[in-house]
């Protein structure tokens, strides 16, 4: 379980095609604290420490993850953002985030407003149900609140913070980012199913 909130970033030293799909390496300040099967979200996407080397780490990517992720599409030197999960009895600055991606979305504005920055992200229209405004989003692994929500659009405003220790200030119109919806908001909506199907 991840809070959403960003510890550091890593850049992206190699990638390399194997049978199961492809592995990663990430070169990051945290990699000399991780141990072999610890979990690390990078850019919102769940995956385990296989190997550490000196300041890179790497893991194993499945095509499954490759594709309904924006990881398959990363390319060395690009910044990830990297967050390991909480610990017990720690404190959730964020909100939950499981690591496991709903969709991926579109960056389709970015906008100043004073030091803070607007983004617009367009969204496959099956999250609908799921994002509400002044409701959490994770994007690319930063736990955001909706700041307004259109019928495929939703906004999100990012304080001179958050925008200078992601990765978000790399982002550009067009780019693709991973959307996980808040999980409470999910229980609900597959209960509000299930109640329909059995009502007589």
């Amino acid at each position: 379980m991840f809070t959403g909130l960003i510890e550091t970033v890593g850049q992206v030293s190699g990638i390399t095609s194997v049978p199961s799909g492809f592995r990663l390496r990430v070169r990051t300040s945290i990699s000399a604290e991780l141990a072999l099967g610890e979990s690390v979200a990078v850019n919102g996407v769940c995956l385990t420490v296989t190997a550490v080397e000196g300041d890179e780490w790497q893991a194993d990517v499945g095509p499954e993850t490759a594709r309904v992720t924006t990881i398959g599409s990363l390319e060395t030197g690009q910044v990830v953002n990297l967050e390991r999960p909480l610990r017990a009895g720690g404190r959730l600055g964020g909100h939950f985030v499981q690591g496991h991606v709903d969709a991926v979305g579109t960056i389709e504005g970015v906008r100043h407003d004073g030091e803070a920055h607007w983004l617009s992200i367009s969204f496959p229209t099956a999250l609908a149900p799921l994002l509400i405004p002044k409701g959490s989003v994770a994007l690319d692994g930063i736990s955001l609140t909706v700041a307004a929500i259109r019928e495929r659009q939703f906004d999100v405003m990012i304080i001179p913070f958050t925008w200078t220790h992601t990765n978000l200030s790399s982002l550009r119109v067009t780019d693709r980012v991973n959307l996980e919806c808040d999980m409470l908001g999910k229980y609900v909506v597959r209960a509000a199913e299930l109640f329909d199907k059995v009502r007589p």
